[in-house]
């Protein structure tokens, strides 16, 4: 089994991609138009894989309950803002507010989290 990563801090860096790759499937999914299309399904597909392998390795050092309430965390608030922000959805004060709050949740789990035993 690989050392990576060694540190907490490596641990949450690759964290903290895995979402962002979780945020782009995501956001590609509805252009797969149902897996039927190649192109997208194979970008959407190849950062599925990428991101829960990322979610895998980070999971070696943090606790797993952290790593996968913040790796969803990101995603859901990346996939909510690109919404907002390209496709024009809307950007009420409660969705806003409901999105700080899941960043909140993100942020204190960082904060709190020590690595897994």
């Amino acid at each position: 089994m690989s050392a990576f990563p060694a540190s907490a801090g490596a641990a949450w860096s690759v964290l903290v991609v895995s979402g962002v790759l979780e945020t782009i499937w995501a956001v590609g999914l509805p252009r797969t138009d149902g897996f039927t299309r190649l192109g997208p399904s194979a970008v959407v597909v190849a950062a599925m894989a990428a991101s829960v392998y990322g979610l895998s390795l980070a999971a070696r050092v943090l606790p797993i309950g952290t790593a996968y309430a913040v790796w969803t965390g990101i995603g859901a608030v990346g996939a909510v803002a690109y919404g907002i922000v390209a496709l024009g959805e809307p950007r009420t004060a409660a969705r806003l507010l409901c999105l700080g709050l899941i960043l909140a949740g993100v942020v204190g789990l960082r904060i709190v989290s020590e690595p897994a035993p």
